[in-house]
């Protein structure tokens, strides 16, 4: 297996992280009758000799000796070797690698037939991807299928002549096979996987009820796998956690490759999940609940009913089954509506889950009352109230109020009392204030301003920990209209790096534009990304009087980054009303840096008639079937609602444009 291996200079080879002179003991690791020393040496060889799929001159040197290990049946797991194999020569993308694996193609081959059931599992869709006659190929997959008894190698051998279809897509001999697979006598879960290949390769021989059949079959699946026993059923710790949270994760592949086939196909993907929710397994349910996530997060449609069956989900029995529900209603923000109910009935029904204890660290609110706030239902707020007026605040329960807005006022008072309480020198003020900060804002409770000009004392020298919050305390004091109150210590602020926040309050309080003007200048010629942006937002609210700043606009709209160049460009507009300028900025910002849109379409609808040669975006952005946070990642748990935003501010542009025609 090793001849040769001493030969290989492995000292002057490199991987992830430097020399590659370990490299020798991994592969022999790799052939080690320890189970432990074996799992060492593959996560030695993903770790570092093809670390996060990239190939080095090390990854290239392992390639004969990988082959020469997964060709003797002495050695132990050898699937995961060719797994490996799989990874560096086709998932990683490098050419280089790509013909090192397909030069010893030939030895998937021969491990089709392998004694042991996880070679043969990897070796199919190996030789698919590795052997070069396609005819070969086909055959050898057509005569394994019916003399294979392992069902979760027949999965893999229809997983390989799916992905043989989408090579060799003019094979229609090839399709035939997946049709035959997906049709009676074979197994509901083999019947499932070609379903999936069929509708990822070749859609056009999907039958027509694909719905209905697919939710058939998989109910046949989990009927036969729910007769056979549980092997996990036995007094150990694996087995008491698998029954605290049961898994299918091979059902739940298979569900998942027909879901990603149907793509766009909402209205179907919709169906399909109803057939899953409904399930009298609540493991397929499960499964379902995590599934609707991935709809939820990267497409836009009408979602009530597959939320109104995750909502279903809080009153079951299962508390792991309950908790991925309550995890995926909490994403959903206004979306959760159709499940109110339910989060409702299982917030009223247990106050041990208002919060929720970490074994280190504050509590934070709980799963349920955090969804149910954030869905905007007013029924929350006696409930957040019990919790405000507890011992202990839990972590950010003040921006989970912020999503009820005013239908929080009865919470003001609580409010304005834990934000008085905060001692000033402590060193988690900042922390302890920043959520009843935003709460009040978003209530707009005026009462607060004496409790929150309080975290300006002493401004700006004596701010101590306040200072990470000064930011966002003159910002509530602008939005709760109280910033004249505080005009001496914003003015002391104008030469802090809370400038910019400070300028925009004044100007709020009292027009006087040569006074913050030079201030948001030089805040926008000098400051940190974060801080020209935010001067170019403030610069946009004084209008028609920060003409002066024009110069520098202009040259901010023209470099940067695509959010300073965007928040310039609007700021242009409102400043100066010339479209001309404005107009390629947000055009070319809106394709570069999908967050940026949220910000270009609130401009589009204050430039009303003037924003008519972009139209063409925003009315692509609300045909478009999949959500613009999908393309960048989103923010977090917020992905969903940032899009929902956008879709709100993109009809109300077309609205105004519509009106001005």
């Amino acid at each position: 297996m090793f001849t040769g291996i001493d030969e290989v200079d492995w000292a002057s080879l490199r991987h992830a992280h430097g020399s590659a002179r370990e490299v020798p003991g991994w592969l022999r690791g790799l052939a080690s009758t320890d189970a432990a020393e074996r799992q060492t040496a593959l996560d030695g060889m993903y770790g570092t000799v093809h670390h996060e799929g990239n190939v080095y001159d090390s990854t290239l040197a392992c390639v004969p000796f990988l082959f020469s290990l997964a060709a003797r049946e002495a050695v132990p797991e050898r699937g995961c070797i060719v797994e490996l194999l799989v990874s560096i020569g086709a998932e990683s993308g490098d050419a280089r690698a790509r013909e090192a694996v397909r030069a010893d193609g030939e030895v998937f081959v021969s491990l089709l037939g392998d004694p042991d059931p996880g070679v043969r599992r990897a070796a199919a869709g190996a030789m698919v991807r590795f052997v070069d006659d396609p005819g070969r190929v086909l055959e050898l997959l057509r005569q394994r299928i019916p003399v294979e008894r392992d069902g979760r190698v027949l999965l893999a051998l229809t997983e390989a002549v799916g992905v043989f279809v989408r090579r060799y897509p003019a094979r229609a001999d090839a399709v035939d096979l997946l049709v035959a697979q997906s049709a009676p006598p074979h197994d509901p879960g083999l019947r499932l996987a070609a379903l999936g290949q069929l509708a990822l390769g070749a859609p056009g021989r999907l039958p027509g009820d694909l719905v209905p059949t697919a939710v058939r079959l998989l109910r046949e699946r989990s009927a036969r796998r729910a007769r056979v026993p549980d092997r996990s059923a036995n007094d150990t710790l694996v087995g008491r956690l698998r029954r605290l949270r049961p898994s299918d994760e091979e059902g739940a592949r298979l569900l998942r490759t027909l879901h990603t086939a149907l793509g766009d196909r909402t209205g179907d993907r919709i169906d399909l999940l109803g057939g899953q929710l409904t399930s009298p397994d609540p493991v397929d349910r499960g499964n379902a609940v995590w599934m609707a996530a991935v709809l939820f997060r990267g497409w836009r449609a009408d979602f009530a009913r597959p939320v109104a069956l995750v909502g279903g989900q809080l009153g079951s029995e299962e508390e792991w089954l309950r908790d991925a529900a309550v995890s995926v209603l909490s994403e959903l923000f206004g979306l959760a509506a159709p499940a109110a109910d339910d989060l409702h009935a299982l917030v009223a029904s247990r106050p041990d889950l208002w919060t929720h204890r970490w074994e280190r660290g504050s509590p934070t609110v709980g799963g349920a009352l955090k969804a149910l706030a954030r869905s905007g239902d007013p029924r929350a707020v006696p409930v957040l109230a019990q919790v405000l007026a507890g011992p202990v605040v839990p972590g950010g329960l003040g921006d989970e109020i912020a999503h009820l807005g005013p239908a929080a006022a009865p919470l003001a008072p609580a409010l304005r009392h834990r934000l008085g309480w905060i001692p000033l020198d402590s060193p988690a003020a900042d922390t302890r204030a920043a959520p009843l900060l935003t709460a009040l804002g978003a209530i707009g409770d005026v009462d607060a301003v004496p409790e929150v000009l309080r975290l300006l004392n002493g401004a700006p020298d004596g701010l101590g920990v306040r200072d990470k919050i000064a930011g966002q305390t003159v910002a509530t004091l602008d939005a709760l209209g109280a910033a004249g109150r505080a005009a001496p210590v914003l003015r002391a602020l104008l030469h802090t790096r809370h400038a910019a926040a400070a300028a925009g309050a004044l100007w709020s309080a009292d027009g006087d534009a040569p006074a913050v003007l030079p201030v948001l200048v030089r805040e926008l010629r000098q400051g940190e990304p974060g801080v020209r942006r935010l001067a170019a937002r403030q610069l946009a609210r004084l209008g028609p009087a920060a003409r002066p700043a024009l110069p520098e606009l202009r040259r901010a709209a023209a470099s940067g980054q695509a959010g300073l160049r965007t928040h310039a460009a609007c700021a242009l507009w409102h400043v100066g009303r010339d479209p001309e300028p404005v107009l390629p900025v947000l055009r070319a910002a809106w394709s570069e840096s999908p967050g940026a849109r949220g910000p270009i379409a609130r401009c589009l609808a204050a430039m009303g008639p003037a924003g008519m040669p972009l139209r063409d975006l925003v009315s692509a952005e609300l045909t478009a079937p999949r959500r613009h946070t999908a393309r960048t990642g989103g923010h977090g748990g917020r992905a969903i609602a940032e899009d929902e935003t956008l879709r709100g501010l993109c009809e109300e542009v077309l609205a105004r444009q519509t009106r001005s025609l």
